[in-house]
């Protein structure tokens, strides 16, 4: 494909992913404000720390919070090391976002009550984690491609 088409679609997929994008960029705003930090990696922005953490260690998903969560382009996480763990999953929902654009909220929302309602995991069964949780098994995993979550924190 011919670099000029190749920049076009991804201006394409970056503004379809924009809403989401603004939300977690305003977040990133806050967390910053708050003693965050903040980093652009692989054309993602990451942000970690202050009220960031705070707000991921409580959010009500498996026990003890998550480790990182993902607003379009933006990658919010607890820490540094969380970001640093979770970065080929959060990559898979960066591209996901690029995907659903503004619908990707609403779909992750839908994919877990579908999940509930045939018996499983809200976060677990949730199609768009079954996909990311694939991605960061396998053996050639890159991160500046996609992120990767243990048995710890989980990222959303």
């Amino acid at each position: 494909m011919d670099r000029s088409l190749r920049l076009f679609l991804r201006a394409l997929a970056v503004l379809w992913a924009s809403p989401t994008t603004l939300v977690g960029v305003l977040a990133l705003a806050v967390a910053v404000a708050t003693g965050g930090r903040a980093a652009l990696v692989d054309g993602v922005l990451e942000a970690h720390g202050g009220w960031i953490r705070r707000i991921l260690e409580r959010f009500p998903v498996g026990r003890g919070g998550v480790a990182a969560l993902t607003l379009g382009h933006v990658v919010l996480g607890a820490s540094s090391a969380a970001l640093a763990a979770t970065r080929v999953h959060e990559r898979v929902h960066v591209a996901q976002c690029e995907g659903w654009g503004p619908l990707f909220l609403p779909a992750y929302a839908i994919a877990s009550l579908w999940a509930r309602l045939r018996g499983g995991d809200a976060y677990r069964d949730n199609a768009f984690e079954r996909e990311a949780f694939a991605a960061e098994a396998r053996p050639d995993a890159d991160p500046a491609r996609m992120a990767g979550s243990g048995d710890g924190p989980r990222s959303v």
